[in-house]
């Protein structure tokens, strides 16, 4: 029998419970660390001769030089011809609706004239060049790939570079075809921190990019995190994350199933359940037992919802929405009546899912909006990803003659008092009608 936690926000020591269950710690480990710091350095200084023995080493095949990396375009189409045609179909359908979606994203450049004739304004401009990480092997992400290539085609990146690690020397079609759907122009098959230094450092054969985005393991994350400020990346992401607000009349098989869609993702993933009632909450303990049995991955399962899962009684759905916003959660299910009523309440979660048809695992694969979300709390301050993260924006200020009499004895002020005087004579220099200097 699986043993999830039960709580109840009139406990006195809920709160303490509920830090406890949030809790996770994100250090790295020191060994691993170390390596990372190590195969980074390994591959800045030695390029594709390190590229190439980590190869070897971690992925266990011998290519035959450093040009063997990469795989051709007409591997990526070959592998989308020979998808069978539902996943194929699948894949384009997803595909067009994370394109739309993103599309509403894409911001523009714009400026203002001020009534002196200043011209004030943004300039947006792309990325020149991204690098893409996908999970590979007998791992499938095509979703990953989708998720991360279209939102940075749709702002005009320059290149997309993937990297995908391959086992054994072992492809996988899924996220071949959907590179191919996706345009990635360049495809190298590495994996592993040496693949994150090869995107950040150059190599002479893998070009150097100016943002890394894309999901991996330990190694990657604490890579990405190394190499940061060299190059930009999306985030450090920590487990998969899923809490549901009922108000006890979905299905409570539905609601089970989709604690599962989180948990089955890893032993350290987080599902939680927050409703008043209390009847509900048993009928959902019961269907988890139930139907846990049957899961293909019900031990990950099981691991997952025993250690950081929880079943939640709540006051009244108005407390549910402020415990959610103190969790701020990856994903929320708001699987209640009057659905936009509740989001009204809602400050901090990744992605947001009403009703009690929207399950999370739509948003995945093909609802549209990003599956890339911030997790571990982070929804406090972070996004999800989109276009705006491959696109950076310049100021532009153009001040007239006019202007510059009426800006240049403010800022004269300000560097006077800051100790800046060159500052301040380089703005009153460009003031030519008579304005005093106070």
């Amino acid at each position: 029998m699986i043993q999830i936690k039960r709580l109840s926000s009139t406990d006195v020591s809920f709160n303490e419970a509920l830090m406890e269950l949030l809790a996770f710690e994100s250090a790295q480990d020191a060994k691993l660390d170390a390596t990372v710091a190590d195969i980074l350095a390994d591959i800045k200084n030695r390029g594709d001769e390190a590229l190439l023995e980590y190869t070897r080493r971690f992925d266990r095949w011998d290519p035959v030089s450093a040009a063997a990396l990469e795989l051709p375009r007409q591997r990526l189409q070959q592998a989308l011809q020979d998808l069978p045609a539902d996943q194929r179909d699948a894949l384009e359908q997803a595909a067009l609706r994370v394109r739309a979606y993103h599309e509403k994203q894409l911001a523009q450049s714009w400026s203002y004239i001020e009534s002196d004739g200043t011209l004030l304004g943004q300039k947006i401009t792309p990325l020149d060049r991204v690098g893409l990480y996908v999970p590979g092997g007998k791992a499938s992400y095509p979703s990953s790939v989708l998720m991360n290539a279209i939102p940075a085609k749709v702002a005009g990146v320059g290149e997309l570079v993937m990297v995908v690690p391959t086992p054994a020397g072992e492809t996988n079609d899924l996220v071949l075809a959907a590179a191919a759907i996706c345009e990635v122009d360049r495809v190298f098959t590495i994996g592993g921190a040496q693949a994150v230094g090869a995107l950040a450092y150059g190599t002479s054969t893998v070009p150097q990019v100016d943002k890394i985005v894309g999901p991996g393991n330990a190694y990657v994350a604490a890579a990405k995190r190394r190499v940061f400020g060299m190059v930009g990346i999306d985030m450090i992401a920590g487990p998969s994350e899923i809490l549901v607000i009922c108000d006890g009349k979905t299905n409570p098989d539905w609601i089970a199933m989709d604690l599962f869609s989180q948990a089955e993702h890893d032993e350290l993933a987080q599902a939680i359940l927050l409703s008043p009632d209390a009847d509900f909450i048993d009928a959902v303990a019961a269907s988890i037992a139930r139907q846990l049995e049957a899961m293909p991955r019900k031990a990950v399962i099981r691991a997952s919802l025993e250690d950081r899962g929880a079943l939640i009684q709540v006051r009244d759905l108005d407390e549910a929405c402020a415990i959610a916003n103190h969790i701020a959660p990856e994903h929320l299910e708001l699987s209640v009546e009057q659905p936009e009523k509740w989001l009204k309440k809602i400050r901090h979660a990744g992605a947001i899912f009403l009703g009690r048809y929207t399950s999370e695992a739509l948003g995945d694969y093909c609802a549209g909006p990003n599956h890339v979300l911030p997790t571990s709390r982070t929804a406090r301050f972070s996004s999800p990803l989109g276009v705006y993260d491959f696109q950076k924006r310049s100021s532009i200020i153009k001040v007239s003659e006019q202007g510059a009499a009426k800006l240049g004895p403010i800022a004269s002020i300000l560097a006077h008092g800051e100790g800046l005087q060159a500052h301040a004579m380089s703005a009153e220099y460009r003031i030519v009608n008579g304005a005093d200097i106070k």
